[in-house]
């Protein structure tokens, strides 16, 4: 406590009414209209707060001016958190102001906390209560105003992720007294209709007052009865109201609003994405494996006509062995007789008398030559026969053919066939499709057309 008879300084007066003020009032909310208002080079914003009868100085520093989200206006109505204090150069009251708020948020913040706790309790925002979304939603519907932002974005957004969806618009206002009930009647109209998979109510960003008809009961009630699943994308990521709480799902912005309709969609084309780059692998390696195996079996395949050129080559290679053996022969019999008529001419001489003797073996062994050689030229003649009786050309030039069925396979046994089943000729010039009309399995005739 002063005492009365000390002599203090302007200063020192001012310090202690200073310190006075500001620890007997604490941080409080006033209310009045803004007046004088003066924003200095620093950032500090400088008006008095009125009301009918009085008014007061006040200070928002630039710290707490920057966070005020709208214009500063001389009569706006506001509350004011303050600091009450005093200016000790100057003596002045003042106020030096934390935060604003426009008039009546107060009452609108304490409505919405109460709605909101009430709702709570019946079980409206439980997550049980909630509907599950359809994954892939054919059409939309959009409750929203027909000239807001919020409903370009959110086709905009729905054309990049999903344009083959049919969106449906419900005309609402989405600001205003009444625009609570509107949007309640859309969504009722919505429901009666029934053409929609799931329903988006979207509206930008605003303050609580613009964004109160989402607060209001009536539109909470509509939103709980809808037959449809609903999500609901208003205002910004910070924006929250009473309607995202029932909403089956809440999304922070509406074209977040418009992606959670679309997810599956979205997801779904990365998924198809993944499986074709799957499949082509598959098949890829399914292509390869089998390419593998076709060349393996083809190097076990023999065509005909190699096999006729290697009997021929095989045919030549004999007749050459032969003639080397013909000569090879004759060779060893003119040797010896050869070395005979020398023995002969170096016997006694009866060289004359054996003379004839000699001739008519000469002449057996000619015929003996000449038979070896017809009888080795008739062995080739019946090797070149037989290889030509092998040719399958020669064999369907004498009217045969080769039967196979519808997947290529060799038919040789009319067991394996049965009536009505088709299968292709293949004759000695050109091909045929027959259709069996009956088979007999003891080699008789098998009917075709």
């Amino acid at each position: 406590m002063l005492d009365p008879a000390t002599v203090v300084s302007i200063s020192e007066l001012n310090r202690l009414a200073r310190n006075s003020l500001e620890r007997e009032f604490p941080l409080l909310w006033v209310a009045g209209e803004i007046s004088n208002l003066n924003r200095a080079a620093s950032g500090h914003v400088y008006f008095s707060l009125k009301d009918e009868s009085a008014q007061a100085r006040c200070v928002m520093f630039r710290s707490r001016a920057q966070s005020i989200p709208w214009q500063l206006e001389n009569g706006q109505q506001v509350e004011a958190r303050a600091l009450v204090s005093l200016y000790e150069p100057r003596g002045d009251f003042q106020l030096n102001i934390e935060t604003l708020r426009r008039a009546g948020l107060g009452r609108l913040f304490e409505a919405f906390a109460r709605l909101k706790a009430r709702l709570e309790a019946e079980g409206l925002f439980a997550p049980e209560r909630k509907r599950p979304l359809p994954r892939f939603p054919s059409r939309v519907g959009i409750i929203s105003s027909p000239h807001a932002a919020a409903l370009r974005d959110v086709l905009v957004a729905l054309k990049r992720r999903a344009p083959h969806l049919t969106a449906v618009l419900y005309p609402t206002l989405v600001q205003g007294d009444s625009a609570a009930e509107d949007i309640a009647k859309a969504i009722a109209v919505a429901g009666r209709r029934n053409e929609c998979d799931l329903l988006l109510i979207v509206r930008g960003g605003g303050s609580i007052e613009d964004l109160w008809a989402f607060n209001e009961e009536i539109l909470v009630r509509a939103i709980v009865a809808s037959p449809l699943p609903i999500i609901s994308g208003v205002g910004h990521e910070t924006d929250t109201t009473v309607a995202d709480y029932v909403s089956d799902l809440r999304a922070a912005t509406p074209t977040a609003a418009a992606e959670l309709a679309t997810q599956g969609w979205h997801e779904a084309a990365g998924e198809i994405y993944d499986l074709g780059i799957a499949l082509g692998r598959a098949m890829h390696y399914l292509i390869a494996r089998q390419q593998q195996g076709l060349d393996q079996l083809s190097l076990r395949l023999v065509h005909p006509a190699a096999r006729l050129a290697r009997a021929r080559d095989r045919l030549a290679l004999l007749g050459s062995q032969l003639d080397v053996s013909l000569s090879r022969g004759l060779r060893r019999h003119r040797d010896r007789l050869n070395r005979t008529a020398l023995g002969l001419s170096r016997s006694v001489p009866r060289t004359e008398q054996r003379r004839g003797h000699i001739g008519l073996l000469a002449q057996r062994l000619d015929a003996a030559l000449r038979r070896q050689h017809q009888k080795r030229l008739s062995a080739l003649d019946n090797f070149a026969a037989a290889l030509a009786h092998l040719n399958p050309e020669a064999t369907l030039a004498r009217g045969f053919s080769i039967v196979r069925d519808a997947d290529g396979r060799l038919i040789t046994d009319a067991a394996g066939l049965r009536a009505g089943q088709t299968v292709s000729l293949h004759l000695a010039h050109g091909g045929a499709e027959a259709s069996i009309l009956n088979s007999t399995a003891d080699h008789g005739p098998i009917a075709t057309e």
